[in-house]
């Protein structure tokens, strides 16, 4: 038992285990923490300390800083963002039937075929020439 008075010394990155150190990644990455909460949370003194176990063992990329921009001020929810995703996924799926219905009516209408010419120029094969 220590004596009231003693000196404490300061921990270092080696003092945390892997697994404490995935753990705190994981609580980060999945939103149940900030990496500044985590670090109060747990007493982690260094600032950057857990920025660098993310950037180490995360899965995210946490090498660019994170831009604020004037959305993220609104403090969108989970719920709200699924919500315009969803819509936004469904304005892309409509768009896509539209230039799918475009595409058969310039190949049935105007003997046009935009997939056929679109995929030989992908893939890279030489275009035929004519005789």
């Amino acid at each position: 038992m220590k004596p009231s008075g003693a000196i404490r010394s300061k921990r270092t990155q080696r003092d945390y285990t892997l697994g404490f150190k995935l753990a705190v990644v994981s609580q980060v990455e999945k939103g149940e923490l900030t990496y500044k909460q985590a670090q109060e949370h747990y007493g982690i003194q260094g600032r950057s300390t857990v920025l660098t176990w993310l950037r180490k063992h995360g899965r995210l990329d946490w090498t660019q800083p994170i831009e604020h921009s004037p959305m993220s001020k609104s403090k969108e929810t989970p719920a709200q963002k699924i919500k315009r995703l969803e819509k936004q996924v469904s304005n892309l799926e409509m768009k896509n039937m539209i230039y799918g219905d475009m595409v058969e009516l310039l190949k049935n209408e105007y003997g046009i075929d935009l997939e056929k010419k679109y995929l030989a120029e992908r893939s890279g094969l030489p275009k035929k020439k004519a005789p």
